[in-house]
């Protein structure tokens, strides 16, 4: 089990956080609530709602005496995938749920809210401790979640609207791309629950062996993927993996032409943004691409992706800082930093990794076990965090993961090569 904050911090920090996710839903409107823009994505009241089940379900209904459910009803449909405790409402069809209203999902909250802080103030169970901190590290990650699905609603209506309010604030030209050298050899990568919270994906630490390598000082620049686009990077089948090209094909009219949120007007290439729809800035970090797009883009510059082991390896014991939700961006920025920049924050790093059990990993026990360890097939890792993720969430060790198609995310490139 992780090392767990006092009681008092953790009373803090679980306040925090549950005032965090209803503060990044101020800005919308009461029918943004409702929309689900995509099946990959949620409404912002499911999110409400959902994570607000995850303490009830987890933690107020285990150990909370003679504790009565909020509303029997709630525990279908809010349930995301969780079978050891019930059945789902089908994830395609949250968008068609017009009731319980708004006004009632945040009534669901308080009260939860005030049964989590009564059990917090009252009780030194660690297993209590240890299933809050769970939770609230999983609103974290529903917090990041949110703003990207509310991004894929508003970046797909035609009206474009704002999110938030526009800032230039930590724009700066990127430093010149350099390729740092590391000679790898047998490493140790990976957390073990001694540190503070991991998740159990995360563990247990482990022996790596890696090959002499190059990574790129600085993340991959919209202006850098533009000149693959224009040299034919969409339309050149030798970059592409095969499944990768195949779903190009796939995809018919709406073929990919460029990351998603760019478009084209009046000659000038543009992009939307939570900040609302600005022109293409060449020097920005990319972001919203594939890991088909990164991996065609990274053979066309005749280099590759790093894999979690290069990445993490590389990070080593570098400070976790960046441009992280807390700065308000909500957007990558560059960095002028002079060696390794954006390591955190910006965006999702893809790597070449499958997600795959560590040697020796173990789930967290119960249905709690369902978190992570039942999504091990078919994805790729990436790491780093975004600047729409708590810079408290993220660390070196942390693994993200998403299917290679997937693009709605603050998703982008950072190359790496062998060491010849």
């Amino acid at each position: 089990m992780s090392v767990l904050l006092e009681k008092p911090l953790m009373i803090a920090d679980f306040q925090q956080v549950r005032s965090q996710t209803e503060d990044l839903c101020v800005p919308l409107e009461i029918e943004d609530y409702q929309v689900q823009p995509m099946a990959d994505a949620s409404p912002p009241k499911w999110h409400l709602a959902h994570v607000t089940w995850f303490f009830e379900t987890f933690v107020l209904a285990k150990f909370s005496p003679n504790y009565q459910v909020f509303k029997p009803s709630y525990h279908h449909l809010f349930n995301s995938y969780y079978n050891g405790v019930g059945s789902a409402f089908p994830r395609d069809s949250r968008g068609h749920l017009s009731r319980p209203t708004v006004a009632e999902i945040y009534e669901y909250r308080k009260h939860i809210d005030e049964g989590v802080l009564n059990l917090l103030e009252t009780s030194s169970n660690p297993e209590i401790s240890f299933r809050v901190t769970l939770g609230l590290h999983h609103e974290r990650q529903h917090q990041e979640l949110l703003l990207t699905d509310v991004k894929y609603n508003f970046g797909n209506n035609p009206l474009l609207p704002q999110y938030c309010k526009k800032t230039d604030k930590n724009l700066v030209k990127p430093t010149p791309q350099n390729w740092i050298e590391f000679k790898g050899g047998i490493t140790e990568i990976g957390a073990d629950f001694s540190r503070g919270f991991i998740f159990d994906n995360e563990a247990p630490r482990h022996r790596a062996f890696l090959a002499p390598f190059h990574l790129s000082s600085r993340l991959v620049t919209n202006g850098e993927f533009l000149e693959f686009i224009r040299d034919g990077g969409y339309e050149r089948h030798e970059f592409w993996l095969s499944d990768a090209w195949a779903h190009l094909k796939s995809l018919g009219q709406n073929r990919w032409k460029h990351p998603l949120y760019w478009y084209e007007e009046d000659g000038a290439l543009f992009q939307y943004t939570l900040q609302g729809a600005r022109q293409l800035d060449l020097e920005a970090p990319l972001c919203h691409v594939s890991a088909y797009e990164a991996d065609a883009f990274s053979r066309w510059k005749g280099a590759r992706l790093p894999t979690e082991q290069e990445w993490e390896f590389a990070v080593g014991g570098l400070p976790v800082e960046g441009n992280f939700l807390s700065a308000g961006n909500f957007h990558p920025v560059s960095s002028s930093k002079d060696k390794f920049s954006s390591l955190f924050g910006d965006v999702w790093e893809w790597t070449s990794s499958s997600y795959s059990p560590y040697p020796g990993f173990a789930s967290f026990e119960g249905s709690l076990g369902e978190y992570n360890g039942k999504f091990m097939s078919s994805q790729l890792v990436l790491r780093g965090g975004s600047c729409v993720s708590a810079e408290e969430h993220i660390r070196a060790t942390y693994r993200n993961f998403f299917y290679p198609k997937d693009r709605w995310q603050f998703s982008g490139i950072r190359l790496a090569k062998d060491a010849l």
